[in-house]
């Protein structure tokens, strides 16, 4: 079986990199940008840090700073008419996933034209969206450098999934300057994500010797320096290596794809607009604790990842003991204990799984699930 490899052309890493995208911005030749970012980064003054450096290479740009936590139909269409009305060349997302998500959506009307909708599914455009560079704020989603676009349609109440290598942007930028002093809960679900999108490519059927070695690396570094993250925000060197495992952990899903926990997660943002790091913490040990029916041996390896000694245990005890450490690092940079905190409620479950079996990410899952199945991981989820 052929598989193909997916990633920005160019990614920058470190500290200070901010400056070196602005000067690729510079150097590729656009005049002007469309900023995609939201009113939280704008108010705390790294929208002015980006605008001014932007300004001192001669580049102009325009804000939008309107994107919501879960970027919604009716935000890519406003931000598209922000890009044609200032004649703007090129679009930069600042921020987290959200603000990725939403510039993705927008650059691919640019070029394709139509609906957002249009595309959902994989590989549905024609052609390659506008240039986007992103630059990332937040350890976790990877959305600064993959081909996954997740809008809400607030009319159906679902997450639609666009996968297409047509999103992709064409700079990443991960300065873990610009992720100091962030809130200790968003530190949190983003590292969890970013944990949860290692271990799906890791156990997803269309993973490669490439994805399973950054998957494992990922995982390895997130067990190590996430909880240093959240109890000290302003600490830079477990900053700087969350964001090296995000970006590993995305590498991995970029092009293994991922698996229930994700499938079932976009339904409960969509549906009661919860955040989408704190979803796939807490589904995540239930679901691989269904994946183990199947993928023991790969639980393994994850268990060894997470720091657990796995020599003297069988596959099935290794698995076990991982999802423990799971459920310990969850709790330890204090996600809530289940679903019910998050007002999820289970005359829901229905609906949510019939939609979570349609979700595109649900395709690489290792064990496929029946509808009842779906609706018994969210029970124990509860």
């Amino acid at each position: 079986m052929s598989s193909a490899f997916f990633i920005p052309s160019v990614n920058l890493m470190g500290t200070s990199c901010l400056s070196d995208a602005i000067n690729s911005v510079q150097s590729l030749g656009y005049k002007k940008a469309l900023i995609v970012t939201d009113s939280v980064l704008n108010q705390i003054g790294i929208v002015a840090k980006v605008t001014s450096l932007l300004e001192q290479a001669g580049v102009e740009s325009v804000v939008f700073d309107q994107t919501k936590p879960n970027p919604t139909i009716d935000n890519v269409n406003d931000g598209l008419a922000m890009f044609k009305q200032g004649q703007c060349d090129c679009v930069i997302s600042l921020g987290g996933g959200s603000p990725h998500d939403c510039a993705k959506g927008i650059a691919l009307l640019v070029t394709n034209g139509g609906e957002i909708k249009d595309y959902e599914g994989v590989d549905q455009s024609a052609k390659p969206q506008a240039p986007l560079i992103a630059i990332n704020t937040t350890a976790g989603t990877a959305s600064e450098m993959t081909r996954f676009c997740i809008i809400t349609d607030e009319a159906r109440h679902v997450k639609m999934a666009i996968v297409d290598k047509h999103v992709t942007p064409i700079i990443s930028v991960n300065d873990p300057e610009l992720m100091l002093a962030k809130p200790a809960s968003l530190t949190a679900a983003t590292g969890m994500d970013a944990l949860t999108h290692a271990i799906e490519a890791y156990v997803s059927v269309a993973a490669t010797p490439v994805t399973d070695a950054v998957a494992i690396k990922a995982i390895e570094m997130i067990q190590a320096n996430l909880r240093q993250a959240v109890s000290n925000g302003d600490d830079i060197t477990a900053r700087d290596n969350m964001a090296y495992a995000q970006f590993m952990a995305g590498m991995a899903f970029n092009n293994a794809s991922l698996g229930y926990v994700h499938a079932i997660a976009h339904q409960l943002g969509g549906y009661y607009d919860l955040p989408h790091g704190v979803c796939n913490a807490v589904l995540l040990p239930h679901v691989q604790q269904y994946n183990a029916q199947v993928s023991s041996a790969r639980l393994r390896d994850v268990a060894k990842a997470m720091g657990v000694e796995v020599t003297a245990m069988n596959d099935s005890e290794a698995a076990e003991a991982g999802l423990e450490a799971i459920r310990q690092l969850s709790k330890d940079v204090n996600i809530p204990a289940g679903l019910e905190e998050l007002g999820v409620k289970r005359d829901d479950f229905d609906i949510l799984a019939e939609n979570a079996l349609k979700d595109a990410c649900g395709f690489t899952n290792p064990k496929q699930a029946t509808h009842q199945e779906i609706v018994e991981i969210l029970s124990a989820a509860m």
